[in-house]
């Protein structure tokens, strides 16, 4: 009997441990896998999925030596913490199955193998329960490679969400503050400071995500926010972007093409838009889309290009401080890759990113010598700026052992009002 309890608390401790290292490990994805899309409209935002709705995840593997990949889904609480659910409470099926839907890219001068996951097959029938999940892919080493949140949504409550400008006369050139409330008719909120959990998001990107808001005050059922400070964020600045559908020609965002090995890019250079005035440019809030002229499959005959990038900040960087482009294409991650490096001869920062082909917005981000993002200290914050807000709602009942996700809401800047 004695043996059979260490056997068990060995298994609980690594599981703890194993779950640990994969928190660490999600930040950078390796620079061989790329385009990992989230197949649903519009494509590549936010990841929810209604219960029993079907789920698509795709990426490529630019080495194009068909590896195999293998996937395991695991169940998280709305802060991104491991669940306290056990497997078979929230899967019906059995994961950490190889991937067998690949398939090699066809008159590309960049080979790769484009992998596509869906849920429910052949081994799973769906996801039992709400909440947050992250779909981990590991490799032949059983090696974590990368891994994606998504969500599920049982729709049980209505959230409304309102843009307004700052209060605080020192941030109302700056900020936009998101006001919102939620209501359910088919839940009766106990206790809603502790058991009902928002997250609020700009833009889709859940790295500047603010969490632990409890309501300021109800209204019977209804749970209303109206904070200033406490619920607002950087307006920022419109994204840049550029299209390269067709890749051998250049574009207003393009300044010339040039064939090496590959297709590269180069963009023309960009400034700092601290000093400059606000100008409304329509984007896609930070997304992309792959997207060709000609092509009938782009998954597998869209090209990869080299993207070259230059920036001219218009200032001296503090020390020790680092430039990146980042953007929905790499998951707004600072990686080696998209890190601007200094070229002295040109007096210009520049980086290169493999990139398919497609449409996309990208920005320019300063961080500390601690990896914080110093706000707007390339692109400015603009309160003008149209950003798109999403508030998801919550709720763990008394005694529960996991976060439901209950409801959505999403409000535009556009409607920005004092």
């Amino acid at each position: 009997m004695k043996s059979y309890f260490i056997l068990i608390i060995t298994v609980v401790i690594c599981s703890a441990f194993a779950k640990a290292q994969e928190l660490e490990d999600l930040v950078n994805d390796p620079d061989y896998i790329k385009t990992v899309t989230f197949n649903k409209p519009p494509e590549n935002m936010l990841p929810i999925f209604k219960m029993g709705e079907r789920i698509n995840l795709s990426f490529d593997d630019v080495i194009g030596d068909e590896a195999n990949y293998y996937y395991q889904i695991a169940h998280y609480d709305y802060n991104w913490t491991p669940s306290a659910l056990f497997k078979n409470e929230f899967l019906e099926g059995i994961d950490d199955r190889r991937i067998l839907n690949y398939r090699n890219s066809f008159t590309t001068l960049q080979s790769y193998s484009h992998y596509e996951i869906s849920i429910p097959n052949q081994f799973i029938s769906g996801l039992t329960k709400s909440g947050n999940y992250m779909i981990h892919i590991y490799d032949d080493k059983r090696e974590l490679v990368f891994s994606r949140k998504f969500m599920v949504i049982e729709n049980q409550a209505v959230v409304g969400v309102e843009v307004k400008r700052a209060r605080d006369l020192k941030y109302v050139q700056t900020q936009q503050r998101v006001e919102f409330n939620v209501d359910s008719k088919t839940i009766n909120f106990i206790d809603p400071n502790n058991n009902l959990k928002v997250t609020i998001l700009q833009n889709s990107d859940l790295n500047s995500a603010i969490y632990e808001i409890k309501p300021q005050f109800n209204l019977g059922n209804n749970q209303v926010y109206n904070y200033d400070g406490p619920t607002s964020f950087w307006a920022g600045n419109e994204y840049l972007n550029f299209e390269n559908r067709d890749f051998r020609s250049p574009t207003n965002k393009i300044n010339y093409v040039r064939l090496d090995k590959l297709y590269n890019s180069y963009l023309f250079v960009d400034q700092s838009r601290v000093p400059q005035e606000y100008t409304y440019n329509p984007d896609i809030n930070g997304n992309f889309l792959v997207t060709t002229l000609n092509n009938e499959d782009n998954a597998i005959q869209a090209e990869y290009l080299n993207v070259h990038f230059k920036l001219d900040p218009l200032q001296i960087l503090p020390k020790n401080s680092s430039l990146y482009v980042i953007g929905n294409f790499n998951g707004y991650q600072f990686q080696e890759e998209n890190q601007m490096k200094y070229d002295i001869a040109s007096n210009l920062y520049e980086t290169s990113i493999l990139l398919k082909q497609g449409f996309y917005n990208y920005k320019y981000v300063l961080v500390d010598a601690n990896g914080i993002e110093i706000p707007g200290a390339i692109s400015g914050n603009k309160w003008q700026t149209e950003n798109e807000y999403t508030v998801l709602a919550y709720y763990r009942k008394p005694g529960g052992r996991y976060d439901r996700l209950i409801g959505i809401g999403a409000g535009n800047s556009v409607n920005i009002s004092n």
